[in-house]
């Protein structure tokens, strides 16, 4: 959901890689709530850190705990900067109700969309 935020959001101002310690594949959820908001996310792919060249990169934002306390060091000049987020599908697994579920995937990206607006102000603090 950042990479679609920051690709909508600031298309001319970054040039942005998702990527996960893992591969897992779009979620359906994610997908839905983001096409809300008029973003389309089936032509993303889920990466990992091999699928990208780290040299070339300025800034990592790690946007889950287990990324920030996992995530290797990166080599060059990259600044790692955190930013936690609740995991969506992890709030959705508490709740039963389908439309609930939703909501919690909602609640996310929405914090997320909140965050990728700021993020040139974030980034020029650093």
């Amino acid at each position: 959901m950042a990479e679609g935020f920051c690709r909508h959001l600031h298309p001319r101002q970054f040039k942005v890689s998702s990527a996960g310690l893992e591969k897992h594949g779009l979620n359906p959820h994610a997908t839905m709530v983001m096409a809300e908001k008029g973003i389309d996310l089936k032509k993303h792919h889920s990466k990992t850190l091999d699928d990208i060249d780290l040299e070339t990169i300025d800034y990592v934002i790690t946007v889950c705990d287990h990324a920030h306390e996992t995530c290797p060091l990166f080599p060059g000049r990259a600044l790692v900067i955190h930013h936690s987020f609740p995991d969506p599908p992890g709030l959705a697994d508490q709740v039963h109700d389908p439309e609930a579920k939703i909501t919690c995937y909602r609640q996310v990206r929405d914090l997320i969309e909140a965050f990728v607006r700021d993020l040139p102000r974030v980034l020029a603090r650093h």
